[in-house]
């Protein structure tokens, strides 16, 4: 039995279990190569946690762009552990390890989702994608837009990214690869005007999901600020709840300069859940841990590379149990 066969059991084909194990696998290689094999390493043949081994976990977690505060509080925690528990062998101090790495990814208030949107919620349920140029954003929405069509549901798209041309014209690709509708203007048009239209098209049609575009510019900290409050006022005059999600998009494979990024977006507007890509081209995925520990925003999606099927929900027991695996 596998992983994801023990973590959830008979809610998913023996099928997809598999390939979503095969894609986890094939995403962590190189974190699990930077990260596991060296804590490995530095793990074998000790009987005991002393500081040579304390100071060389706190350079592996670095290294892998885990981050010095989150480090430091993994070491107190470990040492914490080790003291009470009463460290005997290496196995138990690998446990003692996962553990605590599973309790800095627990305290994010991360759910373990089965399902791209969450049960019982309103139609149409709005997500409003937001983060700077180059993270993937475009390539999120679009593989977000295909799980939900295969999950069965009606999607739209808003092309609210209206600065560049080039962003318009990609989503629309996106939207004709996956089979759903957009709803765009020309560059150079208000983005609040576009979410308007969308949101009135979405509810017109009776659509499941609608996903919007934003502007991928990390622009002054007011403006990004006031931007982003338009866009969410104006949705408002449709469905007052609007947005039921921000989702920020982020490249972990840029490791601290995503951290900056998450400080300018959650300054500037209220995310809700995070979308990590990139994570199969670095060796560098401890920015998972980083992130979850200052934020406190749940980590939604990981995209595992550029197939419209390789973006999976977040489950932190199946992340763990991978990058430890063998």
């Amino acid at each position: 039995m596998g992983i994801f066969d023990k973590i959830f059991g008979s809610t998913k084909s023996t099928e997809d279990i598999k390939i979503e194990e095969n894609q986890l696998n094939d995403g962590l290689k190189q974190t699990k190569q930077g990260f596991f094999s060296k804590i490995s390493k530095a793990i074998a043949g000790k009987s005991t946690v002393d500081v040579e081994f304390l100071d060389e976990l706190e350079n592996i977690l670095i290294s892998s762009d885990v981050g010095l505060a989150t480090t430091v509080k993994i070491i107190d925690r470990l040492e914490a552990r080790v003291s009470k528990d009463k460290y005997i062998n290496t196995s138990e101090l690998n446990k003692i390890i996962k553990e605590e790495i599973g309790e800095i990814l627990a305290e994010n208030n991360t759910k373990d989702l089965t399902s791209f949107i969450p049960e019982g919620k309103q139609k149409p349920y709005v997500i409003m994608v937001v983060g700077v140029n180059g993270v993937g954003k475009t390539t999120t929405i679009g593989k977000l837009s295909y799980q939900l069509k295969k999950e069965g549901k009606q999607v739209l798209l808003g092309a609210g990214d209206t600065f560049r041309a080039a962003a318009i014209d990609q989503l629309v690709i996106w939207s004709e690869r996956v089979g759903v509708p957009i709803i765009k203007q020309s560059m150079g048009s208000d983005p609040a005007a576009v979410a308007f239209d969308t949101i009135q098209s979405g509810v017109a049609k009776g659509v499941d999901v609608i996903i919007l575009d934003t502007a991928g510019r990390l622009h002054n900290k007011q403006g990004l600020m006031d931007e982003l409050s338009k866009i969410k006022k104006v949705m408002s005059k449709v469905i007052p709840d609007a947005p039921h999600e921000v989702l920020l998009v982020l490249d972990a494979s840029t490791g601290q300069n995503a951290l900056e990024q998450a400080k300018h977006f959650s300054a500037a507007t209220q995310v809700t859940a995070l979308a990590l890509t990139k994570l199969d081209g670095t060796a560098k995925g401890g920015v998972v841990l980083s992130i979850a520990d200052e934020f406190k925003i749940p980590i939604k999606y990981i995209g595992l590379g550029e197939k419209m099927e390789q973006l999976q929900l977040f489950n932190r027991q199946a992340f763990i149990e991978t990058l430890f695996e063998h």
